[in-house]
């Protein structure tokens, strides 16, 4: 069965502080009669800091559409083959086992896809299959872990390899100044990820049911208008309001696999932002404290789009790798207004040394419940 492995997450030397963010908003932006609602919704993200592949300086510049691509393609080269080593290294291949690429983006356009180029420079076999995903903005993490878990089922024991690169800075347009795009400014932030799902062996979540979900007539609500000086980010503002019927939906596919989402042992969100953890946590019933990694992300990095569940994986595992059996919950949440959805239980098939890690790790928690 396919197990997600620990992923790669990587994020850019430039950083700027909410304090900052407030500051270049209220000097770009001056007079603008949004601004004092942006400014306090900007404030109310609690994204501490983020991210971003250039200097501020540079990045509240408009250089045109073609060298934002053009930086684009540079740093997305420069940036994703740490990433793919790392999570090759962290699901035990190289490679040459992999079977499949999902590139995951929403800022930057490339045709050929970036998942060419890392073919033929990294060692990837010629027959690797390349799937790249364009369009799905932030639930594109999701959507590729699904995709991934689709493909080793058509194919067993294949290996699929996620790229997920996001540089939101980019997208920075200094001439909008609605309230959807003052608060997207303040909020979104740059990071490139990778992870594995290995159609058999290897430690992670065993994926076992996936399911997709569109809001209907509610493909307005989040978009790019694309326009000669790129993509203009669109925000309504009944976004934040979506969990509410999503929330059933969660529920259901959780059901249908025989478990209680409100009693699961952990929970990979998309932290697209404050009202959706917020909501989930009241309509499914779940302790705000299980969304821990999710708003960890977000206070640290900001919503880094299709990177986020990737990075709430790593750190649920960096604090402490669950026991094996342990069941969870991966959703992310986009354009479309679409849900990609995912549950699985944790697996673990180390070497002796992580195997008696584990049992130790057992034996403390049966300990502990005595």
């Amino acid at each position: 069965m396919a197990t997600l492995c620990k992923p790669s997450v990587s994020v850019p030397e430039h950083v700027i502080t909410m304090e900052q963010t407030l500051d270049f908003a209220a000097r770009v932006h001056a007079g603008k009669p949004q601004l004092p609602l942006a400014l306090r919704l900007i404030q109310n993200t609690g994204v501490r800091k983020r991210h971003i592949v250039q200097p501020i300086e540079d990045t509240l510049g408009h250089p045109g559409l073609e060298e934002r691509n053009r930086i684009y393609e540079a740093e997305s080269k420069k940036r994703t083959p740490a990433v793919i080593q790392d999570a090759l290294g962290n699901a035990g291949l190289t490679a040459a086992d992999v079977d499949a690429i999902i590139y995951v983006s929403c800022t930057g356009f490339l045709m050929p896809s970036l998942t060419a180029w890392l073919i033929n420079e990294l060692g990837f076999r010629a027959s690797t299959r390349q799937i790249p995903i364009a369009q799905l903005g932030c639930a594109a993490g999701a959507a590729a872990i699904n995709r991934a878990h689709d493909f080793c089922r058509a194919y067993p024991d294949s290996n699929v390899l996620i790229v997920s690169c996001e540089l939101c800075s980019l997208c920075y347009q200094p001439v909008d100044d609605n309230v959807g795009s003052l608060l997207s400014d303040g909020l979104f932030g740059d990071a490139v990820a990778a992870a594995v799902v290995r159609g058999s062996g290897g430690s992670g979540i065993r994926l076992e049911r996936n399911a997709s979900y569109l809001i209907p007539h509610t493909e307005d609500w989040i978009s790019y208008a694309v326009r000669a000086s790129g993509f203009h980010f669109q925000l309504d503002r009944r976004v934040p309001g979506t969990m509410e019927p999503l929330a059933p939906v969660l529920r259901e596919l959780v059901t249908e696999h025989g478990w209680d989402v409100a009693d699961l042992d952990y929970y990979i969100v998309h932290a697209g932002g404050p009202r959706i953890l917020a909501d989930l946590s009241k309509f499914l019933g779940v302790d705000s404290k299980m969304f821990r990694h999710s708003w960890a992300t977000l206070t640290e990095y900001g919503n880094i789009a299709s990177a986020v569940v990737f990075d709430a994986l790593r750190r649920l595992i960096e604090e402490g790798v669950p026991l094996p059996g342990a069941t969870g919950l991966i959703a992310g949440f986009g354009p479309g207004i679409t849900a990609e959805m995912a549950v699985g239980t944790w697996t673990h098939e180390g070497t002796a040394f992580e195997r008696d890690f584990v049992r130790s790790a057992e034996r403390a928690a049966e300990r502990a419940v005595a």
